[in-house]
């Protein structure tokens, strides 16, 4: 993997069932395998070993990282996200953490296989891609949002261009139109700085048909928010949240953050007209990640955004008796499907079996 010397971590690289290496100070290396975290025998010489690799890897990407700029986020030349933050600011020594993501990426169908998801919601997540409805993904941390967004991504025609906006290149998309944009932090005289904010500006004059921001941290929620609202139906983000409704908080803090002191009820006008569907991730106590709910955004009452959920994760008792949690649909008719009547062509089978609608039919299908 390049001119990079990864010493004790080169196995670990290699093993593609890890999803995470975490590196702390030269004397412990642990690794996320199915999302249980394990402790391993391997250890850096030391800490100059350490810091070399560091080094190599700032260098890599650009970079310098020192005790004054102690924290870097980078790529590794295979596509895995790094972290790294040295002391004074970690009393553990220089730590490492590398995010690794599936060779080839992970498919619908292994959703499905993995029960991440079930057929019938998969369906309908293509249905609104396909459909141009505005997606947010949220969930906590490593619960799958970026994997999410990469299956999404997929079911967008080729023929549309994309514009993508990431910190941290992360998305691996197959359509031949598609323009990457990637953040750039401030030079070592604060200057040249590109934040994602200015790519979203940006990218509202490149003509784009989908805009696809990597996660929503800051103001660059609001700008998203304006270009769903202005023509850009079919845009998707993330955010970090740990349910569905607390995802809308965020993203109300989030578009705060932009600084243009607008009123809390406009805000959530933005919101409630701007975001179609909302999918919420979430993993279990084995480390299982899975999609937990999907709901829609259907406007706003009094002060509230509202939503009606699709799909909800339901137990049920199998027939040997087990009792399991299956994401099953709520019966509640989505507003989504209005908009699938024009693309009824390209709608995958299995969504008129869960919603039948006879405006839905494809009669050139036969």
């Amino acid at each position: 993997m390049s001119a990079i010397e990864f010493g004790p971590l080169a196995p670990l690289l290699d093993d593609h069932t890890l999803t995470e290496i975490m590196v702390n100070g030269h004397r412990e290396i642990y690794v996320e395998r199915s999302g249980v975290i394990e402790n391993t025998d391997l250890r850096f010489e030391d800490e100059q070993e350490l810091i070399t690799l560091i080094e190599q890897i700032a260098a890599f990407v650009g970079r310098r990282v020192s005790a004054s700029d102690a924290m870097l986020d980078a790529r590794l030349p295979d596509g895995s996200r790094v972290n790294v933050i040295l002391p004074p600011l970690s009393l553990s020594g220089p730590v490492v953490t590398i995010r690794r993501f599936a060779q080839g990426g992970i498919t619908a169908d292994d959703l499905v296989r993995s029960q991440s998801a079930t057929q019938a919601s998969v369906d309908f997540m293509h249905s609104c891609v396909v459909a141009r409805r505005n997606i947010l993904v949220s969930g906590r941390t490593g619960a799958g949002k970026t994997t999410l967004l990469n299956i999404l991504s997929r079911w967008i025609p080729d023929r549309e261009r994309i514009i993508s906006i990431e910190d941290s290149a992360e998305l691996q998309l197959s359509q031949p139109h598609w323009v990457r944009l990637e953040t750039r932090p401030a030079d070592m005289n604060g200057r040249n700085e590109a934040t994602q904010r200015h790519l979203v500006r940006n990218s509202l004059r490149m003509r784009p048909d989908r805009i696809i921001l990597g996660e929503v941290r800051g103001g660059e929620a609001l700008d998203m928010l304006q270009a769903m609202n202005t023509g850009h139906d079919g845009s998707m983000s993330t955010v970090h949240a740990n349910s569905p409704r607390d995802a809308l908080y965020r993203l109300e803090t989030l578009v705060l953050m932009a600084g243009l002191d607008l009123p809390q009820r406009a805000v959530r006008d933005q919101i409630g007209t701007a975001v179609n569907v909302l999918i919420h991730l979430g993993r279990t106590e084995a480390g299982v990640r899975r999609v937990e709910q999907i709901s829609e955004i259907v406007g706003r009452e009094g002060e509230v955004v509202t939503m009606q959920d699709i799909f909800t994760l339901q137990r049920r008792t199998e027939e040997d008796g087990k009792v399991v949690e299956r994401l099953l649909p709520t019966r509640v008719r989505p507003r989504s499907l209005d908009s699938m009547v024009a693309v009824k062509e390209s709608l995958p089978p299995g969504l008129m079996r869960v919603f039948p609608d006879p405006r839905l039919v494809n009669h050139t299908a036969a």
